[in-house]
């Protein structure tokens, strides 16, 4: 994975200027072609891009791809057919593009970035390389910008996927199930296995991309390290209590959210078991397709914080034939209110491999 220094490029701004198809940008050494918008949320927006080697003959010799250790991380043409693009090769990414109003903003940003380049795990999207620029301020508008560059998985997000089956009436088999929470773990253990360990905060199926590939199990990449910190924090106040609360409003998706994130107790130890309960909801959300508590936002009078506090599952219908009973008591298990009795990755990774021995034959 290659990881370089922010560069703060103030002379660089007509580069930058425009990221409309068919447009260029420079990232470092490195430029790009803007193919198309992939989509966008808040101050952020995600474009295809492809390199722009100039000579294609010295291609063996630059461009990003021969810097980047793990090659699986790298466009694989199979994907394309999905997007009508069957003619794209490879030195395709996808970029990101953050505009940065305030300093609060640029910390953030920077703090993904730090964040990102502690990981190196085929199951966590590396961030391959990165720019923050300074742009002339106007009134009202930005006055830096970031570009982050990843690898590009066009086959969608677990969320994405999980809605087009479901209008299908299709549901991934038992096998396939186990197979892609068991990546899915991985990629999380080797968060939580850090010195300190690292939480990410923000599980879900919207932050996990997925690639399929003929005759082989979907494979999963966890994604999003925007909300990811180290995961060990002592509350010693109801201050500290009311402002964890507060960020992880704004950080954790609520129908992932644990219990201790909604309402702390003014004196806890926070660890890493928060992001077991949003795996457990996940892992639910790929057999179902949603979280199991978000039938609450439903229901009349139906409150999703207390649904959640009193871990109140409903298991619907499923396929035919239904899940084994036994992957529901395996979410049961992650979802225990108090996070002091939830178990720890390497718990969850020893049993879903036991699992997988079971119904995987």
């Amino acid at each position: 994975m290659v990881i370089l220094s922010i560069v703060d490029n103030h002379g660089l701004n007509a580069l930058y200027d425009s990221t409309n198809v068919g447009g260029h940008v420079w990232i470092n050494e490195n430029r790009f072609k803007i193919v198309k918008q992939l989509g966008e949320g808040g101050f952020a927006y995600v474009y295809l891009v492809k390199e722009a080697i100039p000579d294609s003959s010295s291609a063996s010799a630059g461009g990003l791809a021969n810097k980047v250790k793990d090659p699986s991380h790298l466009s694989d043409n199979g994907m394309w057919n999905l997007m009508n693009l069957d003619h794209m090769d490879d030195g395709t990414y996808a970029m990101k593009k953050v505009l940065i109003q305030s300093n609060e903003q640029l910390e953030l940003v920077r703090e993904e970035i730090r964040v990102s380049s502690l990981f190196n795990h085929r199951n966590l999207l590396p961030l391959l390389d990165h720019a923050i620029i300074s742009v002339k301020p106007t009134q009202g508008s930005w006055n830096h910008e970031a570009y982050l560059l990843f690898p590009v998985h066009l086959d969608g997000t677990l969320l994405d996927n999980s809605k087009a089956m479901s209008a299908k009436n299709e549901f991934f088999s038992t096998s396939d199930v186990l197979q892609i929470f068991r990546q899915l773990c991985a990629g999380l253990q080797h968060m939580h296995n850090l010195q300190p360990p690292y939480a990410h905060n923000d599980v879900k199926p919207g932050n996990v991309l997925i690639t399929r590939k003929k005759g082989e199990s979907p494979l999963p990449i966890l994604m999003d390290f925007g909300s990811a910190r180290p995961a060990r924090k002592q509350i010693r106040s109801r201050s500290e209590a009311l402002q964890l609360q507060e960020w992880a409003s704004e950080h954790c998706a609520a129908p992932f959210r644990a219990p201790e994130l909604w309402d702390c107790p003014s004196h806890a130890d926070i660890d890493e078991r928060t992001d077991i309960w949003s795996l457990g909801c996940t892992l639910y959300a790929i057999m179902y397709g949603v979280s199991p508590f978000e039938y609450a936002l439903g229901e009349s009078g139906g409150s999703l914080q207390l649904a959640i506090a009193n871990a109140q599952i409903k298991w619907p219908a499923g396929p035919k034939p239904q899940y084994p009973e036994a992957l529901h008591q395996f979410v049961t298990w992650m979802l225990q209110p108090q996070a002091t009795v939830r178990p720890c990755i390497d718990d969850i990774v020893y049993h879903v491999d036991k699992l997988i021995s079971k119904f995987s034959q």
